[in-house]
């Protein structure tokens, strides 16, 4: 998910979109999942200094 996040900084993406980028087709993954892993990565970031690169686009994605 970082990965597409940085690749395309000017984009927003959906949940379902992530999940196609980040998990196997054949794994069901729930939405809220998302929610946990960039809550994860947005953690990390902060840690190394690196607050607000990832951002919630309200009603987009």
């Amino acid at each position: 998910m970082l990965q597409l996040q940085v690749e395309n900084r000017e984009q927003a993406f959906s949940r379902a979109q992530l999940i196609d980028a980040a998990w196997p087709k054949c794994r069901f993954v729930d939405a809220k999942t998302v929610n946990v892993h960039i809550g994860r990565l947005r953690k990390a970031l902060s840690v190394a200094n690196c607050a607000d690169v990832i951002r919630t686009v309200r009603s987009s994605g």
